[in-house]
């Protein structure tokens, strides 16, 4: 990994020593969404969102909102890795996630003392996993969405003719596979040998890939707000 640039003025990175989360767990839920591309983790999020209340925060768009920043000193990295399919280096991504919860929670600091998030595409790698969970907030489970690489591949194709997104084609496809598999799949086995992984199977449509996971998050705790 090539060393970090300077930050930029708005993207301050926590110091590598830190002990305590910034968030505790008994304020704050954090729930990970992870997937393989185009396995439907938007969709389902926004369900979630609608329903339970959750605020929703794309690694991947937080990333590209950095990327094409205009004076964003990270923005030539993360489009790099981004291209390559490669995970942008943790520090990034993790205090990206960090401000974009510090915002949402001052915004609603009046309204609530509970706060929900959902944190979709991430961790990528156990680097992000342990980092978040150690100097950001511990997380109550993930929320894996299981589909077969071939049904992501042809969900991503038919996505790519509208949505212009540069990693939205067959090469970039192909090694975003490639990276989940080698690098997150990990993940969600550590938290599963925690007894903190929800496994949804997202091979059906989203109604059905949605009531399956109202079923896991009401057994969780969780209830519907509308």
């Amino acid at each position: 990994m090539p060393a970090l640039p300077p930050p930029a003025d708005n993207l301050k990175l926590s110091a590598p020593g830190k002990n305590t989360p910034t968030f505790s767990p008994d304020d704050i839920s954090v729930i990970y969404v992870l997937g393989g591309p185009g396995a439907g983790k938007g969709t389902q999020c926004a369900h979630l969102v609608r329903d339970y209340g959750f605020k929703h925060l794309s690694a991947g768009d937080l990333l590209r909102a950095e990327q094409n920043r205009p004076d964003s000193q990270f923005g030539n990295m993360i489009k790099d890795y981004i291209a390559d399919g490669k995970i942008v280096p943790m520090e990034i991504t993790v205090q990206l996630l960090e401000n974009a919860m510090t915002d949402e929670i001052n915004k609603r600091k009046e309204t609530s003392t509970v706060k929900r998030f959902l944190i979709d595409g991430f961790p990528r790698q156990m680097d992000q996993a342990l980092r978040f969970e150690e100097a950001v907030c511990p997380s109550q489970f993930t929320l894996f969405f299981d589909c077969p690489e071939n049904l992501m591949q042809e969900r991503l194709i038919n996505r790519g003719k509208t949505s212009g997104r540069a990693d939205d084609n067959a090469e970039s496809i192909k090694k975003r596979f490639r990276t989940f598999i080698e690098t997150s799949m990990p993940v969600v086995d550590y938290f599963e040998k925690q007894g903190k992984v929800v496994k949804v199977s997202a091979a059906k449509g989203p109604e059905e890939v949605y009531a399956e996971v109202k079923k896991r998050m009401g057994a969780r705790g969780f209830e519907m707000i509308r």
